[in-house]
């Protein structure tokens, strides 16, 4: 029998699919997938009679949500949260709301450290060298004395990209 077509989830006869599947439609690696069940984002799969984890509609979409929510760049416990209110739809909307607005803020912040990453690295391209020698070389110089640069503020965004 084919796993992935024949068995039912938990009895209620919906069609699940493995693991591997579940991971294409979602766009990630089997690895995320035993993560986010891991970290508790995705409930634990039923299992066929031959001890196989299978995947229904409902871990479809809920790791859809994860993905998406990660795509917005939600960190996992805003997911969480978020995921708590979708499992409670008698919860105030305004949770999630809060959660957007504080999302909203932090990549508003990254963009403006992102900017100022951008400009100073404009500048040195345009100071660097093409010729020359490596000793007299204005970027290698700019990258070893931070007193080179217009501002701190890319030092911030570097932490924040490399995160």
């Amino acid at each position: 029998m084919d796993a992935r077509t024949t068995t039912r989830a938990a009895g209620r006869g919906a069609p699940t699919i493995l693991i591997g599947q579940l991971a294409r439609e979602a766009g990630c690696k089997v690895q995320t997938v035993r993560w986010y069940k891991e970290v508790g984002l995705l409930p634990p799969p039923a299992r066929t009679e031959g001890g196989h984890r299978v995947y229904g509609r409902a871990h479809r979409e809920r790791l859809a949500c994860i993905r998406h929510g990660r795509e917005f760049g939600f960190g996992l416990d805003p997911i969480r949260r978020l995921l708590d209110l979708a499992a409670h739809p008698e919860r105030p909307c305004s949770d999630a709301h809060a959660l957007a607005v504080a999302q909203l803020s932090e990549v508003e912040a990254k963009m403006r450290r992102l900017a100022g990453l951008r400009d100073e690295a404009a500048r040195l391209v345009e100071t660097g060298c093409r010729d020359g020698v490596a000793a007299q070389c204005r970027v290698l110089e700019t990258l070893a004395d931070h007193g080179h640069c217009l501002s701190a503020a890319h030092a911030v965004a570097e932490d924040a990209v490399t995160k």
